[in-house]
């Protein structure tokens, strides 16, 4: 017991000096960019979005999966795949960034290009997290990300001097990959390019379905901002961002909690079965308590004033959107405790099949109600979204256990049989 809680209070740290960095970086950029470039800069995060998930997808999430408490050096032999798998994938998009910049030119295309630059290197120290968790050396990546955080003061100071889109999202991807060295140095892994495709090859039975499952969760966020730009204006992604990095400590949360989340369900399942549902409510569970209660705080206690001192211009059309966004959250952050449980269970068929139903979910709320009522109707559609797809994800974990329990069942029949022959 004391092991899990020192693991998940790791998980805890490590998160909140994410979601920091990420609120801070947003804010800074929202109050010198204003709601036009910050609109391009918000495309050029999401776009990283979709990378990173492509990159867990592939290299990370089977490493926590078949890899969370084995010995050292099975570790270290996985982890210097998948970390070179992780890079492989940030070569490959960064180049697909860098090349859409070119196409589409101005301030989004500069941003895009700066973002294929950086992609590699964040891909790298996002991996270094993912292993640190597996091995249940938390405090090594709350160090990787704190190095992050203080390496983003000088360089956001320098970028804001002559602030552009460009400098922004350079100064927070070099940042990133100054992490990611250190992160090299305390994991003493040299990643290997090389192995990235018998990494592939070995795990494909579950790195393609996770490829999909979190391809359609940012894609479908992605999509759906491109789809609000389209109907309602740039500076509507503009708007979602804003009121969305006011729940940023949480949001964020959601994101990554498959940092702790699917390792310490993997150690919980190998215990019982029975165990897991547990689990995932309590985890679920909380992070939806949080939620609710930061966006309650933020609608009832933040002064306007506050508000435009943080976001700037942005802050007069996002405010409006505090209610959706909290519920939305508070919605996907109890779903993450069933999305965990279905990860350590590794059907990774029955999860696939239930993230295809969330996104679609998501992707038609979001963009439907954008087209009807731009910001605040997207909000809303993603809000009634997310709840919906509440029933699926926890239909499907049950589901899940109950076939595992069967499995378990046979199989202990199976091997009392030679007993009884015997006696």
């Amino acid at each position: 017991m004391h092991g899990v809680l020192r693991r998940l209070t790791w998980g805890l740290a490590d998160q909140a000096v994410t979601s920091l960095v990420s609120f801070v970086v947003g804010i800074v950029v929202a109050r010198q960019l204003g709601a036009l470039e910050f609109g391009a800069f918000s495309l050029a995060w999401v776009t990283y979005g979709v990378v990173v998930n492509i990159s867990r997808g592939l290299a990370t999430d089977p490493l926590a999966v078949r890899f969370s408490g084995v010995e050292r050096q099975a570790w270290r032999t996985a982890v210097a795949s998948s970390s070179g798998m992780a890079i492989v994938v940030g070569l490959l998009t960064g180049a697909v960034c860098a090349l859409a910049g070119l196409l589409i030119g101005g301030g989004t295309g500069a941003a895009f290009l700066a973002l294929g630059a950086v992609l590699p290197g964040l891909m790298l120290q996002d991996s270094w997290r993912f292993a640190f968790f597996a091995s249940g050396q938390g405090g090594k990546a709350f160090v990787s990300d704190i190095t992050w955080a203080l390496a983003l003061v000088p360089l956001l100071y320098l970028a804001s001097r002559d602030a552009s889109v460009t400098r922004f999202v350079l100064a927070w991807g070099g940042a990133g990959i100054f992490a990611a060295l250190v992160s090299g140095f305390q994991a003493g892994v040299l990643p290997r390019v090389s192995r990235a495709w018998r990494w592939l090859s070995d795990h494909r039975d579950l790195g393609l379905r996770y490829l999909t499952e979190n391809l359609t969760l940012s894609g479908a966020y992605q999509l759906r901002m491109y789809g609000l730009g389209a109907f309602a204006g740039v500076a509507a992604v503009g708007t979602v961002r804003g009121a969305e990095m006011l729940l940023g400590p949480f949001f964020i949360v959601l994101s990554g909690v498959g940092l702790v989340a699917v390792p310490e369900a993997a150690r919980v399942l190998r215990r019982s079965v029975r165990r897991l549902s547990v689990f995932c409510l309590l985890l679920g569970g909380a992070q939806a308590v949080a939620a609710l209660a930061w966006g309650v705080l933020l609608l009832f206690a933040l002064p306007d004033e506050w508000g435009h001192a943080l976001l700037g211009e942005v802050w007069l059309t996002a405010s409006a959107l505090i209610l959706p966004a909290t519920l939305s959250v508070t919605f996907a952050g109890f779903n993450t405790g069933a999305a965990a449980g279905l990860r350590a269970l590794g059907i990774a068929r029955r999860s696939l099949r239930a993230q295809l139903c969330a996104s679609t979910f998501y992707l038609v709320g979001g963009v439907t109600g954008g087209a009807i009522g731009g910001a605040l109707g997207s909000a809303w559609g993603a809000a009634c979204a997310t709840f919906s797809a509440a029933f699926v994800w926890w239909f499907t974990l049950r589901t899940g256990i109950r076939e595992r329990e069967q499995l378990e069942s046979e199989l202990d029949s199976v091997q009392e049989m030679p007993e009884m022959r015997n006696t």
